[in-house]
Parts: structure tokens; sequence; C-alpha cells
């Protein structure tokens, strides 16, 4: 899963992307609990990009869109937020899954 570099990378894959951001944090034990199975929720998604979110490092992305619990992740398609999935609960790959799958096309 590729890293965010800097808030303006953020904007530019949300304007012009299908993009799923994990925000995460070295720290998180839910964040590590749920990596092992971050490549085939991927590789089953080839048609969205993945990118993480150091929320220590980008602290003011989170604030400015209500990220309160990690992991969570944000769907953006063509510039607009078209699902989240927010909360301080650990996730399944099982959720996460689903999630993405209820995405609308």
């Amino acid at each position: 899963m590729k890293q965010l570099e800097s808030v303006s990378e953020y904007n530019e894959l949300i304007k012009d992307s299908n993009v799923i951001m994990m925000f995460s944090a070295d720290w998180c034990g839910d964040c590590r609990f749920i990596e092992p199975e971050l490549p085939e929720i991927e590789e089953a998604f080839p048609e969205y990009n993945f990118i993480k979110i150091d929320r220590d490092q980008f602290i003011e992305i989170c604030q400015e869109h209500d990220i309160l619990g990690i992991p969570s992740f944000l769907a953006y398609r063509n510039g607009k937020e078209v699902g989240r999935f927010v909360s301080k609960d650990r996730k399944t790959k099982e959720e996460i899954m689903d999630f993405i799958k209820g995405l609308p096309a």
C-alpha cells in the first residue's frame, strides 16, 4: 500500500482517481492487526488505489474529515467522497471488504 507523502498529493489523488484512504498510525494495535490482510484486500479491488495515511503526520486531514478513530477508511471517486468506514473499533478483513463491496458503482 502506498504511503501518502503530502497534503497536495492527497488533494490530487481524491480529485482524479478511485481511491481508498486508510488512516493508520505506527502505535495503533488495531491497525497492526489488519495490516497482514491489506495486500489481499488490495488485490480483490484492483479498480481502487489504496493509500495509507499516517494520522500523526497528517492530523489536519484527519480533523478536516472527522477521522476520530483508527484504523478508518474513506473512499473517493472523481473528487467526491462515496463512503466512509470510520470508528475507533478494530476492523476485520471481512468488514473492510464488505464496506468496499457496498460502495456505489
